[in-house]
Order: C-alpha cells, then sequence, then structure tokens
C-alpha cells in the first residue's frame, strides 16, 4: 500500500513486508517492533519448509535413510519415524533440500536434481506469498493488533506480478537497501558460510557457463559446491539489487540498512519508516 506517514502513523492495524537480501535486518527489524505492540510475524521461509515443501523434505531424508539397509527396515516397519523440526530461527532443513550445484562427492546436488529443486522452492514461494492476505485475517482474529510479512531474500527473484500486487495491496513493503559496509559482510559471510540459495534458471544457467569456462570444467559435477557458492554470491547479490529497486519504485518504500541497525527500539524504527514515507 501506498500510504502517507501519517497515515500509516495512524492506521490502527499495520501491515508489512520487509524486502530484502537475507542478512540485511528484516528479521532485526521485525524483533525491534515486537517488543513494543502485538505483531503477528509471517515468515515466508518458515511457511515454504512447513507447507509447501515438508512433505518432499521427509522424502528426501528417507531416501538418504534407505540407503542403509538396517534403518531401511526400520523405517518401512514404522519402528522409527522422521520429523521435520522447522523455526523461525532454525531453517536448516529447507536449505539442506535446496542444497548445492555440483561435485556429489564434495557434498554437491547433481544439477538435474538441484534445478528440479530451484523450481520447486519458486512455486512454493509463490504460493507462501499468495497467502499472506489469509494470514493477515487470521492475526486478526488471534488478535493481534500488526502483521510483519518478513519475506525471504528472493522475493524479488519470483517476477510475478500477482505476487508483488497481492502484497502491495495488503501491506507496505518496505526495502532494506544493504550499504556498502552491509554488502561487503553479507560477502565476507558468504565466502567464510557458503550456503545455499536460490537462483533464478537463466541466472544460474549464464553463470554456471561462465564458472565452467574459467575454470577449464566441462560438467557441473566437477564444480566444488562451496567454491561457487562463494565465487556466484557477489553476483546474485548485483543481479538482485535493481530487482528489489523496481519493487520498492513501484509498490512501497526504501530505508537503508546503517539507519536500520543504528535504531534501538520501536520509536526510531518508525521514525525511519516514516521518513521514508514523506
Amino acid at each position: 500500500m501506498k500510504l502517507s506517514a501519517i497515515k500509516f502513523k495512524n492506521s490502527s492495524h499495520k501491515c508489512l513486508t520487509l524486502l530484502g537480501m537475507s542478512g540485511v535486518g528484516k528479521t532485526h527489524l521485525a524483533k525491534l517492533l515486537s517488543y513494543q505492540d502485538k505483531y503477528f510475524h509471517y515468515s515466508g521461509d518458515y511457511r515454504i519448509g512447513a507447507e509447501y515443501l515438508n512433505d518432499k523434505i521427509l522424502d528426501n531424508i528417507k531416501n538418504y535413510i534407505r540407503q542403509d539397509k538396517w534403518l531401511k527396515d526400520l523405517l518401512d516397519n514404522e519402528s522409527i519415524s522422521i520429523q521435520n523440526h522447522i523455526t523461525f530461527d532454525n531453517l536448516s532443513s529447507v536449505s539442506a533440500f535446496l542444497g548445492k550445484a555440483g561435485n556429489p562427492e564434495l557434498g554437491g546436488t547433481p544439477i538435474g536434481t538441484f534445478i528440479a529443486r530451484q523450481t520447486m522452492h519458486l512455486n512454493a514461494e509463490t504460493k507462501a506469498m499468495l497467502d499472506v492476505p489469509q494470514f493477515i485475517q487470521k492475526a486478526k482474529t488471534q488478535g493481534f493488533n500488526h502483521f510483519i510479512n518478513d519475506a525471504g531474500g528472493s522475493l524479488c527473484e519470483l517476477d510475478n506480478e500477482q505476487v508483488y500486487q497481492t502484497l502491495a495491496n495488503n501491506t507496505v513493503i518496505l526495502y532494506i537497501r544493504a550499504s556498502k559496509t552491509n554488502e561487503t559482510a553479507l560477502v565476507e559471510c558468504a565466502q567464510t558460510h557458503p550456503k545455499p540459495l536460490y537462483y533464478q534458471a537463466n541466472f544460474l544457467k549464464q553463470q554456471l557457463s561462465i564458472y565452467l569456462q574459467k575454470n577449464q570444467l566441462i560438467y557441473v559435477a566437477q564444480i566444488d559446491p562451496n567454491e561457487f557458492v562463494r565465487w556466484v554470491f557477489p553476483r546474485l547479490l548485483e543481479h538482485r539489487k535493481p530487482k528489489y529497486e523496481a519493487i520498492a519504485k513501484k509498490y512501497g518504500y526504501t530505508i537503508d540498512s546503517e539507519g536500520l541497525y543504528r535504531c534501538k527500539n520501536a520509536d526510531e524504527v518508525f521514525e525511519l519508516i516514516y521518513g521514508a514515507m514523506n
């Protein structure tokens, strides 16, 4: 929703969608606001893992277990069971399912499987974002005054106007733009802790081709999966930035991460948001 600062300030039910790279401060902002008032915290990544990819995550784990005959027998006769204990703060099962493209002997996922899971994640994230209106209503019935959609960093990759319009119709979209210092920290984190990521299909195809040629490799199965993530992350960051900017320009507002990190409480966060709306 495109609102004036005054109208947003006087709203009795504030609904926000937080847009930006993972690690830019979205969850930090949500927690600051929640300390002051009653907010329903909706996590897109949690919804993806707990609802739309849950069965596929469990099936994948079971396939690994069945490689051991002893464990396979216990699983098949229901002597043991597997559960997905995903939480807002622990999304490891989703990351493990998504995987990293590359050599299976180095922990990589075969490219065919990797691409299929990327498509599954795309579809799941689309559904999770389209679920936001129903969760806003659910939050109201549960007595929550306000609502925060803590969206995944790949929201800008959906390129889905239905999703963006739905979010804009029901929430104020707030883009947290990473400062140069913040960008450097994100890249450094990717170097030390490379993690599974979502890539648009064309971007992934292009980057894999460049990486293979650059490293004189023939097949994706020869790629060290962690090295590829380290190499591609800065390129992914640059790829996403104009997408975030375009969504914010058309549907929402922009605040800077450094300004957010200086905020110590909800009042200071709101002043930052009001300033972006003026």
